[in-house]
Parts: structure tokens; C-alpha cells; sequence
């Protein structure tokens, strides 16, 4: 019913002044442990929702509720009681279907209120509505006779302002709750108990502390790391020393350029490995792409007198001949340190491997030859290296200006032959030093995991998903395709992603832990892992696509179950010790 002597309003214009879109009704979100990925409960097409608060007093009464929409009426998650405001209802004849109108529109087209009708004059009515009672906190007077007056259109009724929409007319919060009653038969109890199991926070509690154990169990010890290292150190120093003052081809060798787990501090359960790298420097060199996935080079001296000109058949700098060589001079070196024996070499391996034992523990020592070259990275890398929203664009820029290094090193057959070039004679990219660098400067902030700074867990995670790796590849020798540096590499694109060190808090342990398992898997499945330098190279070519599922379906397994590998192995060096 319009206002006496005031034209009716059209239908759109209604709905362009009462147009309150459903956001503005609060939405809660259920805490929860994060490890649970939840969805909402839907029957017969809407969402369960929670019983509202009574809301504050309103101003008019209801007489023909409009019907509800059990499609398209929607609310939030039922986890958290939020009040629900009243709403208009979209009408299609041009007349309002209820007397109920808020305080803005019953302003405007009602003309009379006494000034005499005040808060004490508010009394709850009881309006019979299709058989339903429903309780309304509104106004006894609601005629048109009286002129308007300021004070009725404060306090209670402009907080029916904002609840306008062109879709839903203003409950009473008993009628509401009796409407949704019947149209959707769970409540709220029942969703939250479907939703959120009981023990899940439980299940997170164990599964952190098997997580915090797991780390302490394969912690290294400090005088174990120590030891190691003195012994590695005295080996690589006389190598060295062999190599300047011996040899012609590698006199100009520079400073070892320590790299691996060990010198990251991602070193597990033992200090066993080492690797260290002995650089060559070459100062003009031209280098061609071998292949098509950017990270295999093939390396020509330009004009100079260099000694590595013995390894260059006619333009093409040899890795094998040059290897070859190295390998025979670092035999020399270690002669007369009888603790240490060189290993056999491996097909496609670029270092010479050395190893000894010390205190019961097999140390192994790679030691690798590479070129350093002093100029802009290849073309393939203009798209890698995507650290500008972890660690920002400078940084970025920083790394960029340091050379890079290339080690003989190839895939599959070494007779492979391209544009004259034998594949045993190219060298492939490394950025082994940037890796180290970033690793050890990871945070987002620059006191991230320093004293007096706030920690992170981005290490214990990669550290978890090696060790995971580990003790899959001994319980399945057809894993042994797959290494550390698979996970490291998908490490470094999860830091990319989740760039904030909040995003790797301490105390978040078991849900890093589980996000970056859900990344490995998922990239596992695909069989796709992009070089973090070199996005052309897939990383996981190598490894046939049953063995990428297999993996992945094992990982799924021991996170799904809480990890009985690491209680297992847990168990088994409780006996041991």
C-alpha cells in the first residue's frame, strides 16, 4: 500500500533504492585444523543455516510474508551464531504484498506519526501469519495520519536500513528460524559434526609431535659435524694445493665452492655427504644449447691461451677428455692419505667421488670439476628464478650478476651426437651456489630464523620431505630415480608461492609440512618439475610416469595414515640404541 496522495513507486525503482547485496550479511568461518579441506553442506539446493540471534527492535509489522526462495536463499557456514537482518521481498505488480517497510521507505510515504509515540509506545504484537504465530518487535501505530517526526526514524529503526534487498522481506527472528526449520531438516549441530570430525585436532597434535621427533632423530650432532668436516677440509686443501703446483691444465683452480645439503644446513641423520666443487675459470668462451630443454651446453674457447686448450677438439671444448684428466690428477693428490679411496667412476657422473670412514660412519666426498663463466646467463634462465614476491627484485638482480658454473655432466647415451657434438662432451648449467645462498637468506624478512628473530619451518619441511623420500627409496628400489634434489626443487617453488614468512610459522609445522607434500604429489602425478632456473627442463622426464604415480600414491598413503614410516623407523633406532 503506498502513501495517501503520494504515486506509487515502480517496481524498480524499489529495488534500486533497497538494493543490499547478501555480503553484508556477516559470514563466519568455523576454526578448524588446517590440515582439513571442507565443503559446504548442501540439501535440496541451500545451505544449512543457523538459528539467528533475536535482532534489536524493529518499527513495523509483517502481514503477508512473501514465500521464501529455497533455491537461490543462501547463508554462511552454521558454525557461528550471526544475526540476520530483516530484507524486502522483490515484488512484481508495483504494490508492496506487506505493510512492513523500512524506517527510510515508511519516512517517505507515511506522512503521520505524533510526536507522543515514543520507545514506551513500542510493544511487541502478535501478528497470525498462515497459521503461524510470530512474535515481531514493531510499532503498535503504523497509520498514515500523522505527520512525520525525527524522532521515530532514529535508534531502532535505521538499523533496518542496511538489511534492504530486492530478494527477501524482514522476519521476526521466531518466524525466520520456523520457516528455515522446515525447509531444511539438519541443524547446525548435525553440519558441524559432519563437517569437523571430533578427533581431528587430536589427529593434528599427533601428528606434529611424530613431526618434532622425527627432526630431533635425525638432527646431526654438533661434534659429529665437526669431525666430518675437519677431516673433509684436510682432503680438499691438499687436492688443491696438488692441482696449482702439479699440474699446467688446472694450475688457476680457485677456491673450493662448498655446496650440497651439508653447507645449507639440510643435512640428514648423518654428515656422510659432501660436495664440493674446484673451479676453473674461463674468461672468453661461446656456448651453444645442446638440445632443446636449456640446460645442456656445449663450450668453445674463443681466442686466448689457456691451457684448457688441450681438451678442445677443433672447436668444441671435450668434458670427457677434460674430466679424464682431472679425475688422473686427484688421484695423485690423495696417494698418500691411504684413509681414503676413490670410487669407480659412474656413467654421466661429473664428480670424482672419494670416501673413508670415521667413527663408524662412511663419509662420501664428490668432488666436481666446472668451468666458471663470467657473463650473462643463458637465454633459457630469463624466465627462472621467480623469487621478486619472496625475497624481492633486487635480490633477484643480485644473484643474476654473479657468474655461473658448468659441470660435464649428460644425459643418457654419450655417443649421442648433435651438430657434430658428442653428448659425453657437454657440460650442463649449474646454479648450485644460488641455491645456497637463497637457502641460507630464505625469509621474506630479513631476520627471519636469526636471533632475536621469529623462526620459520621452511627448512624442517624440506628436510621432512627428503627424509620421507629416503626411507620410500629404501623400501622400494624402484624409486631410486627420484632424489633430494626433486624435493628441493619443489621446495623452492613452494617458497614462491606461500611467499610470507608467516606462511611458514614455527608452530605450523604439520600444515607446511602437508602443503608441501600436496604440491610433490601433485607434480608427481603430472610428471612434470620445472627446473627452478631453467623452466624448459622438466626435472621428472627421467622417471617413467608409473613410477611418478606409484610415488605419489605412497606418499598419499603415509600422510593419510600419520606416518607410520617415521614411527617405524622411530621404533627402530630405539632398539638400536
Amino acid at each position: 500500500m503506498t502513501g495517501r496522495g503520494r504515486p506509487r513507486k515502480s517496481p524498480d525503482t524499489k529495488c534500486a533504492e533497497s538494493k543490499t547485496r547478501p555480503e553484508e550479511m556477516k559470514r563466519v568461518s568455523q576454526p578448524g585444523c588446517p590440515e582439513k579441506d571442507f565443503t559446504e553442506e548442501r540439501q535440496n539446493g541451500t545451505t544449512k543455516e543457523q538459528k539467528p540471534k533475536e535482532r534489536k527492535k524493529a518499527n513495523h509489522t509483517e502481514e503477508k510474508p512473501s514465500v521464501q526462495s529455497t533455491g537461490k536463499d543462501k547463508t554462511t557456514k552454521p558454525f557461528t551464531e550471526a544475526p540476520v537482518q530483516g530484507t524486502k521481498a522483490k515484488t512484481y505488480t508495483g504494490r508492496a504484498k506487506t505493510t512492513e517497510q523500512p524506517a527510510e521507505g515508511i519516512t517517505k510515504t507515511q506522512p503521520a506519526i505524533p510526536k507522543d509515540t515514543t520507545k514506551d509506545s513500542l510493544k511487541t504484537t502478535k501478528v497470525k501469519t498462515r497459521g503461524v504465530k510470530a512474535k515481531s518487535p514493531v510499532a503498535e501505530v503504523t497509520t498514515n495520519t500523522h505527520p512525520p517526526t525525527p524522532k521515530e526514524t532514529t535508534k531502532a529503526s535505521i538499523k533496518t536500513k542496511k538489511a534492504k534487498t530486492c530478494t527477501d522481506k524482514a522476519n521476526s527472528p521466531e518466524e525466520f528460524t520456523e520457516k528455515t526449520t522446515k525447509r531444511q531438516p539438519a541443524t547446525p549441530k548435525d553440519t558441524m559434526k559432519a563437517c569437523v570430525p571430533q578427533d581431528s585436532c587430536d589427529d593434528k597434535a599427533a601428528v606434529d609431535s611424530l613431526l618434532r621427533t622425527t627432526l630431533e632423530l635425525i638432527k646431526i650432532k654438533r661434534n659429529e659435524r665437526a669431525d666430518a668436516a675437519e677431516v673433509v677440509n684436510k682432503i680438499i686443501n691438499q687436492i688443491i694445493v696438488h692441482l696449482k703446483k702439479k699440474t699446467l691444465c688446472f694450475k688457476e683452480v680457485e677456491e673450493p665452492l662448498r655446496t650440497g645439503s651439508y653447507y645449507e644446513n639440510l643435512k640428514i641423520s648423518n654428515p656422510d655427504e659432501f660436495d664440493v666443487m674446484l673451479p676453473i675459470p674461463v674468461d672468453r668462451v661461446n656456448i651453444e644449447p645442446f638440445g632443446e630443454d636449456g640446460a645442456f651446453y656445449s663450450v668453445a674457447l674463443k681466442r686466448g691461451n689457456s691451457p684448457l686448450k688441450t681438451f678442445q677438439e677443433t672447436t668444441t671444448l671435450s668434458a670427457s677428455k677434460m674430466l679424464k684428466e682431472f679425475r688422473g690428477e686427484v688421484k695423485k693428490s690423495v696417494k698418500e692419505f691411504k684413509e681414503w679411496e676413490v670410487i669407480k667412476k659412474k656413467k654421466g657422473c661429473p664428480a670424482v667421488t672419494l670416501t673413508t670412514t670415521l667413527q663408524s660412519i662412511t663419509i662420501s666426498l664428490d668432488v666436481v670439476l666446472c668451468l666458471v663463466v663470467k657473463s650473462s646467463w643463458p637465454a633459457f634462465t630469463r624466465e627462472g628464478l621467480k623469487i621478486e614476491d619472496w625475497l624481492g627484485r633486487k635480490v633477484k638482480q643480485e644473484h643474476k650478476r654473479k657468474p655461473y658454473y658448468l659441470v660435464p655432466k649428460y644425459e643418457g647415451r654419450g655417443t649421442v651426437e648433435k651438430d657434430g657434438v658428442l653428448a659425453k662432451d657437454i657440460w650442463r648449467v649449474s646454479f648450485s651456489h644460488i641455491e645456497k645462498a637463497i637457502l641460507k637468506n630464505h625469509g621474506s624478512q630479513k631476520t627471519c630464523c636469526e636471533k632475536g628473530g621469529e623462526r620459520c619451518c621452511r627448512k624442517e619441511c624440506l628436510k621432512l620431505l627428503k627424509y620421507l623420500l629416503n626411507l620410500l627409496k629404501e623400501e622400494d628400489s624402484s624409486f631410486d630415480k627420484f632424489c633430494s634434489y626433486h624435493a628441493k626443487t619443489t621446495f623452492l617453488h613452494a617458497c614462491c608461492t606461500r611467499t610470507k614468512d608467516t606462511d611458514w610459522r614455527a608452530s605450523s609445522l604439520s600444515h607446511c609440512f602437508h602443503l608441501l607434500l600436496k604440491d610433490f604429489v601433485a607434480r608427481l602425478k603430472h610428471g612434470v618439475l620445472h627446473n627452478f632456473f631453467i623452466p624448459t627442463q622438466n626435472l621428472l622426464s627421467g622417471p617413467a610416469r608409473t613410477r611418478c604415480n606409484n610415488l605419489a600414491r605412497r606418499i598419499t598413503e603415509e600422510h593419510d595414515k600419520g606416518f607410520p614410516i617415521f614411527k617405524r623407523h622411530q621404533t627402530k633406532n630405539k632398539l638400536g640404541n
